[in-house]
C-alpha cells in the first residue's frame, strides 16, 4: 500500500529550525504539545551525519518512504548517516513528545577528529555503499546538554555563540570512548581493506600535491577500480579526491601565510601553481578574501 506523504508539513523555520550555520551544522526541535501526532517533513539538501535524540515521549524518523524508519524513544538516541546527497526526513512526533536533531557536514565532521580535517570516520558496523543505523542510551551528561541547548535563559545577541559551545560538547560526549589510545583520530576506524586502500589514495595525493596523479592512475597505484575509488573517497572524506586535495591545499596555505616565512608567490610555488594569480584566485573563491587580506588579519 502505497504511503501518504501529503500530512507531512514542512517545518517552520523560524521556530523548528533551532541554529543554521552554513557548511558546518544544523539543529532542529520539535516540541509537541497537543494531544495528536504531528507530521512533520525537513528537505535534507546535503549528505551529513544525523543525530536523533527524544528529550521526552517517542517519535519516528524516516527517510523519504515510511516504510525506512527508525523509532526514537525517551533518553534514546539514534546515529544514521546515508550516501544519498538528497532527502527528504519524516518527521511522526506522537502526543507529548520533544526531539532534538543535529546534522553535521561530512566535511566539517571530520575537521573534528584533525587539525587538517582529513581523517577516516567509519562505524562499528560500517559497510561500504550501506547506510549507518546506530542506536545509542542517552547518558545523564547529553540529557543535560539537550536541556541547556533549548534554554530561554541566554540573551538572543550570545544564543549562537552559545549553541556553538554546547553542539561541541554534545559531540563530545558523544563520541568519547574513553579508552582510545590516540585521541587525535577519529573514534571509529574500520579494518576493512576498502578503507585501508581510500586512506591510501588520500596520502598519495597530499604527497604528490603539486603534479597529483590522474584518478585512473591513483585507483590503479591503491588497487581500486575507478568508480569505487570516487564513490568510496566521497562518502569516506565528504568530498569528491580533487575538491580534498584542493581543500587541503588552502587549509596549508592559511597555515603558512599565519607563520609569515613566505611569501604569497613563494607559497603558490610551494603549493604546486604555476601563477601565483591562480593560487590567489583559488584562496579568494574559498575564503572571499586574498591571500593578502588573510595574511593582514592575523597582525594583532
Amino acid at each position: 500500500m502505497k504511503s501518504d506523504l501529503s500530512k507531512y508539513k514542512n517545518i517552520d523555520k523560524s521556530t523548528q529550525l533551532l541554529f543554521d550555520e552554513k557548511e558546518t551544522f544544523k539543529i532542529l526541535h520539535f516540541n509537541n504539545l497537543s494531544h495528536q501526532n504531528t507530521f512533520l517533513k525537513y528537505y535534507l539538501e546535503n549528505n551529513c551525519i544525523q543525530l536523533f535524540f527524544c528529550n521526552k515521549g517517542e517519535y519516528i524518523a524516516s527517510f523519504n518512504f515510511e516504510h525506512c524508519a527508525i523509532n526514537i524513544s525517551e533518553n534514546n538516541s539514534n546515529m544514521v548517516y546515508f550516501k544519498d546527497e538528497k532527502m527528504n526526513i519524516l518527521f511522526n512526533l506522537q502526543p507529548k513528545s520533544e526531539a532534538t536533531i543535529v546534522l553535521i557536514s561530512i566535511e566539517y565532521f571530520h575537521s573534528l577528529f584533525s587539525n587538517e580535517g582529513n581523517f577516516l570516520f567509519n562505524f562499528s558496523n560500517f559497510k561500504v555503499g550501506k547506510p549507518i543505523i546506530e542506536p545509542r542510551t542517552l547518558g545523564p551528561s547529553i540529557k543535560l546538554i539537550l536541556n541547556q541547548l533549548i534554554s530561554k535563559q541566554i540573551s538572543e545577541a550570545l544564543r549562537p555563540i552559545y549553541i556553538k559551545g554546547k553542539v561541541y560538547e554534545l559531540l563530545s560526549y558523544y563520541f568519547n570512548t574513553t579508552t582510545e589510545e590516540d585521541s587525535n583520530t577519529c573514534p571509529y576506524i574500520s579494518n576493512e581493506e576498502t578503507i585501508s586502500q581510500i586512506k591510501h589514495a588520500k596520502q598519495l595525493i597530499i604527497k604528490e600535491m603539486n603534479n597529483p596523479p590522474s584518478l585512473n592512475d591513483l585507483a590503479k597505484e591503491v588497487g581500486l577500480n575507478i568508480k569505487k575509488l570516487k564513490t568510496g573517497f566521497k562518502e569516506f572524506y565528504g568530498v569528491p579526491v580533487y575538491a580534498f586535495l584542493l581543500n587541503y591545499k588552502m587549509e596549508l596555505a592559511k597555515k603558512l601565510l599565519i607563520e609569515k616565512q613566505l611569501n604569497v608567490n613563494e607559497i603558490a610555488l610551494q603549493l604546486g601553481y604555476s601563477a601565483s594569480s591562480h593560487f590567489i584566485a583559488a584562496f579568494k573563491k574559498k575564503y572571499g578574501i586574498t591571500p593578502k587580506q588573510f595574511s593582514k588579519s592575523q597582525i594583532l
